[in-house]
């Protein structure tokens, strides 16, 4: 009886060490994701409103300066959009790029 209960204990701990380490990489990618800079010239409301300190408006704010503007040309013209303060943009800052992108004008 003794040696059942600690087969069936060693089996039940290899399973469970199995299923974390099976987990841990499939969660990786999303992590990654997160991580991701979001373009400026690219993103949309929605994306834009993930950033800590971005409402609906001060996105759509966002895309109004890249259209008017041809796009972001640095990070630090976010300052030049209404509602975004030096504190806002330090908050972001990191979590933001910018590349060129067909969507920066808006099209033609």
């Amino acid at each position: 009886m003794k040696k059942i209960l600690s087969t069936t204990l060693a089996l039940l701990a290899v399973l469970v060490a199995g299923t974390s380490v099976v987990a841990s990489p499939l969660q990786a990618p999303a992590q990654v994701a997160e991580k991701a800079p979001l373009n400026l010239n690219a993103a949309t409301v929605e994306q834009l409103e993930t950033l800590p300190g971005i409402g609906r408006k001060v996105a759509e704010r966002i895309l109004e300066y890249r259209v008017k503007n041809s796009g972001f040309k640095k990070i630090e013209e976010l300052m030049n959009v209404k509602g975004i303060g030096e504190k806002s943009f330090l908050k972001i800052k990191s979590l933001v790029s910018v590349a060129r992108s067909d969507k920066a004008g808006g099209g033609d």
